[in-house]
């Protein structure tokens, strides 16, 4: 199955979301090599040609198959700043469902831009890809992740204890989610 990519850029009324370009390879390493970026993640921040070879990597990502990740640039209309990113990754062809997902610098935290963006590659993943349901896996100490989530309604559907280990740390996850039919029933209420 091939998924139709959506026309873009996709804009709301603070931000727009656009495909990665070579360009774009300072500010994006500038928030990736942050530390406090990495720190839900479970992987430590790359480095050097490592961080090169993530960038390139995304430029020309496929999104055809179960794992495949289509991610997008955040940028703010005001100024053009590239804030971070937003993602969908192909979770379940068969079962349509994708797995949200996003990274912001920290320098651009508590003004309502990462909700903004994830909401609207949410509702790209369901009009435009078709999805039945999205999720998004979090590590349950990251406030802020939770934070965004919750504010748009998505329902917590699993609290993983100690179900993976980043430096001998043993960490816990939230599965959060919603369905293409209540996400749709919401947004057309605007609630």
């Amino acid at each position: 199955m091939q998924f139709q990519r959506p026309r873009l850029p996709l804009s709301t009324d603070r931000l727009i979301l656009r495909e990665f370009v070579s360009g774009d390879f300072p500010d994006y390493a500038a928030y990736h090599s942050l530390p406090e970026v990495y720190r839900y993640l479970y992987a430590a921040p790359p480095m050097g040609d490592a961080l090169q070879e993530q960038f390139s990597r995304l430029l020309d990502a496929p999104f055809d198959h179960d794992g495949d990740t289509y991610r997008l640039a955040v940028e703010r209309k005001d100024d053009q700043a590239l804030m971070g990113e937003v993602l969908l990754k192909l979770a379940s062809i068969d079962a349509l469902q994708g797995e949200v997902g996003y990274i912001f610098n920290p320098a651009f935290a508590g003004n309502g831009y990462a909700s903004e963006a994830v909401a609207t590659v949410i509702n790209t993943g369901f009009s435009s890809f078709g999805f039945h349901r999205i999720y998004a896996r979090l590590d349950a100490a990251n406030a802020g992740s939770v934070g965004v989530v919750e504010r748009l309604g998505l329902r917590r559907e699993a609290h993983l204890i100690q179900n993976d280990r980043f430096r001998d740390v043993w960490g816990d996850e939230y599965i959060y989610a919603v369905l293409a039919t209540e996400w749709n029933s919401r947004t057309s209420l605007n609630i």
